[in-house]
């Protein structure tokens, strides 16, 4: 897929260009939908009392809430491939706040089970939100416009742990059970999901030059059946051995990070005998270390790139995920509260930096099957999750325990990034595209206003 005029730089005060606005209004986008994803763990140890579940149940409502993603992700890439990402998108936030406001007519295990399963669609979003800023944006900055977006956008994994227990607070001032105040209180994200659903579908288009239904139409843009259709384009990304190991390397980053989201409140509440609101303040910093962290990730790969050539992403990728395993296993370790919270910055940092290394790469695996590609790697991190619930939910383990073999999890699966290869032929085609970006980017640099703030 060849689409023209990609911006060659982030403004980020541009809230008028197609490419800007679309930064904006997905990472936006994503926000709402980790928020409404997870808005429920930071009250679990509310609902734990209220449906009076056990440790192995809650263990299996956090594989629910991520195992179902898995799929979707999968079916999101070659939509939106097909469709485009504004349809796509606009469809999934809509269709995903339903169950997010209806989680509180749960009143058993199995019924919320059942829930958790259904708002795990919505985390789908971000192969969306990755696919449409890679064709927003240039190679030379293509690694940072992904991570940021991403990254802002895994912000509400930690807003949510943060604002949720004071929604509560808010709605027990009008209620006088708990077991009602929860339920009443996500109702508030299904709502913010499904306005941002309507904002997408009126503030954005498919690429810069317009929507895939116009550009097909111009014959700017292949047909969405024949040779290269949504089937075609995942049978390509599925026989690609790059594409696995990114899965496998995505599902120890961003699926550690799904996994830290769903038991850090619970966790810190149960170790630290921590109130709600407190847990859920203190398990807050490991998302919001993603306000920057996920974006230097990409700005370390787009510079590794300009620096050391092409491959310089790979070896970048793999040293920070190296790190990612070595600090959750020192995270594994404390016992004191005050070392706990300064690990888990540190390990929070790491995580991030990777999640948005990973996908400083996937853009450049196969542009033709770029959404496939995409929604596999992406499907890899719930996977990641899945396969950690399992650690988590064992009466067997110590959640500090199931922490340390994550940890060890991580480490070995950093050295398969050393077997990515891509041809000479690639490698230069790809230097040769960063340099014109670059000299694209520096044509303009005049036309920028003193204003601007650029990333």
């Amino acid at each position: 897929m060849d689409i023209k005029n990609k911006a060659t730089r982030i403004n980020l005060l541009d809230f008028s260009s197609p490419p800007m606005r679309a930064f904006h209004v997905t990472w936006f986008a994503f926000f709402s939908c980790f928020f409404g994803w997870f808005g429920i763990a930071p009250l679990m140890a509310i609902v734990r009392d209220d449906l009076q579940l056990t440790k192995t149940q809650i263990g299996n409502t956090i594989i629910a809430s991520v195992a179902i993603t898995i799929i979707v992700r999968l079916l999101i890439g070659p939509l939106s491939h097909r469709y485009g990402p504004r349809k796509t998108y606009t469809g999934l936030l809509i269709l995903g706040s339903i169950p997010v406001m209806c989680i509180g007519l749960a009143d058993s295990y199995e019924s919320f089970l059942l829930f958790r399963l259904a708002i795990g669609a919505i985390g789908a979003s971000f192969v969306i939100t990755q696919y449409h800023t890679s064709l927003m944006f240039a190679p030379n900055c293509v690694g940072t416009a992904n991570a940021t977006t991403a990254g802002w956008g895994n912000v509400g994994g930690g807003v949510t742990q943060m604002v949720m227990p004071m929604v509560l607070a808010v709605v027990m001032m009008f209620v006088a059970e708990q077991s009602l105040g929860w339920r009443i209180a996500m109702v508030i994200p299904g709502i913010i999901l499904f306005t941002v659903g309507i904002a997408y579908w009126l503030l954005t288009q498919d690429t810069p030059n317009g929507n895939f239904d116009e550009l097909r139409a111009r014959g700017e843009l292949e047909a969405a059946a024949g040779e290269n259709s949504a089937l075609a384009s995942f049978i390509a990304a599925v026989e690609d051995y790059r594409v696995w190991i990114l899965f496998l390397t995505y599902a120890t980053c961003f699926g550690v990070e799904l996994t830290i989201d769903n038991i850090a409140a619970l966790y810190f509440h149960d170790k630290f005998e921590l109130d709600v609101t407190t847990a859920g303040l203190i398990a807050s910093l490991f998302g919001l270390i993603n306000i920057f962290a996920r974006t230097l990730g990409g700005v370390c790969s787009d510079l590794f790139a300009k620096h050391h050539g092409f491959m310089g992403r790979v070896q970048f990728f793999f040293a920070v995920l190296l790190l990612e395993g070595i600090a959750l296993l020192i995270f594994s370790q404390m016992n004191s509260l005050s070392l706990a919270i300064i690990t888990l910055l540190i390990f929070s940092l790491f995580v991030q930096m990777s999640t948005g290394a990973s996908f400083g790469i996937v853009p450049f695996v196969n542009k033709k099957a770029l959404g496939a590609v995409a929604g596999i790697v992406g499907a890899g991190g719930n996977v990641g999750a899945v396969m950690a619930g399992f650690l988590f939910r064992s009466e067997a383990l110590t959640t500090q325990e199931a922490l340390f073999y994550l940890g060890i999890a991580v480490i070995l699966s950093s050295f398969f990034i050393l077997a990515i290869r891509f041809s000479p032929e690639k490698v230069q085609e790809e230097n040769d595209a960063l340099h014109r970006a670059l000299a694209e980017r520096e044509a303009a640099v005049g036309t920028l206003k003193p204003a601007m703030v650029e990333v």
